[in-house]
């Protein structure tokens, strides 16, 4: 298998196993992607099992809906220090709104 192809196998992987963690348990999950993205059902549907990536605007479009295939692509770019950021940046999100609902009491 060429280099290409294995690149390929794992961006697709990769991307199946953010989706699946992010929306792998909603019943609903290929149809919000597919509002999200545009992408027929069957091509959804092929992402979460890991046959093909998404590409371009389907990719962008997921990336501005799913946190997960954010970090997943991120890691794979070899960007940890982008994949840290996000990753106080959220918790400081949600430790503000924490603090938001203590006050509130």
């Amino acid at each position: 298998m060429s280099e290409n192809g294995t690149h390929s196998r794992i961006f697709a992987a990769r991307v199946a196993s953010a989706l699946n963690e992010e929306l792998g348990k909603t019943s609903a999950h290929v149809k919000i992607v597919a509002a999200w993205t545009g992408a027929n059902e069957r091509t959804v549907k092929n992402w979460f099992a890991g046959h093909y990536g998404p590409s371009g605007d389907h990719l962008v479009t997921l990336i501005k809906h799913c946190d997960a295939v954010l970090m997943a692509v991120l890691s794979m770019a070899d960007r940890d220090q982008l994949v840290m950021s996000a990753r106080i940046e959220d918790i400081e999100r949600r430790l503000a709104e924490l603090l938001e609902i203590i006050r509130r009491r």
